[in-house]
């Protein structure tokens, strides 16, 4: 992939993966694809190779939930304390819908049951990049004009920080991009599908779980009461709506 003036940007990936033969897989299909991996074998691993290379700008993470010493969860939660904007992927044997929910809750951008595809695997972490990319670039045209407000919120597109009050809110890349679809959209019903694919740039893979987790997430931020939302309201059958 390519950056300002047509240099060759290689987006880095780290993981974390107690199965060697499952490691091997995924390093295998993501060096093919061209990406550069580091792989590890363990959560406490990928914390210590987080902290090395973090300055390189590491792109994604790809966390397997169970693992020795530290598990995925504690891996998640650890990074995203530190950096909101890399990107994570969280691997479960399971297909419950805890694992999913508890991943995304900890900061996680998207989650894959095992056994998957090689083309699945390389779609998601195409999809995340994607997104990435469209955060670190903005239009020409959106710098100009890189203010938007709502009530007590402010969101700076050329800085990518969003400030309440004059605070600076603590988002993840997927709660940004969500929030910046709603400032956009102000008091127009959105559904799951567009926030997927106009906010999250996600392909038709994604399970729409993963907005109303979002959700979820950036309300527990932005809301004095996210029990009781008063910008973001659910619109049955529909989706979400900001509110203004």
């Amino acid at each position: 992939m390519e950056g300002k003036g047509g240099e060759l940007i290689l987006r880095k990936i780290l993981i974390a993966e107690d199965e060697a033969a499952i490691r091997e897989f995924i390093v295998i299909n993501l060096q093919r694809a061209g990406y550069e991996v580091v792989a590890v074998c363990d959560g406490q691993k990928a914390i210590d190779e987080f902290e090395r290379r973090k300055s390189d700008g590491l792109d994604v993470i790809i966390l397997d939930i169970m693992m020795p010493h530290k598990d995925g969860f504690e891996v998640c939660k650890y990074v995203r304390e530190i950096d909101s904007t890399i990107g994570i992927i969280m691997l479960s044997a399971k297909s419950q819908e805890m694992d999913k929910v508890s991943g995304l809750m900890m900061g996680a951008d998207d989650y894959m049951t095992k056994p998957f595809s090689p083309s699945e695997l390389l779609a998601r972490v195409d999809a995340l990049c994607r997104r990435i990319s469209a955060v670190d670039a903005r239009p020409t045209e959106e710098i100009k004009n890189h203010i938007l407000k709502s009530g007590p919120f402010i969101m700076d597109l050329r800085k990518k920080a969003v400030f309440r009050d004059g605070e600076l809110l603590d988002l993840t890349t997927t709660e940004y991009t969500i929030m910046e679809l709603f400032l956009k959209n102000k008091n127009v019903a959105l559904s799951r599908t567009q926030i997927l694919e106009e906010g999250l740039k996600k392909d038709k893979i994604t399970d729409g779980k993963l907005v109303d987790v979002g959700m979820r997430r950036l309300r527990m931020k932005i809301e004095d009461e996210p029990s009781t939302p008063k910008y973001i309201s659910t619109v049955w059958g529909t989706g979400y709506r900001w509110e203004e």
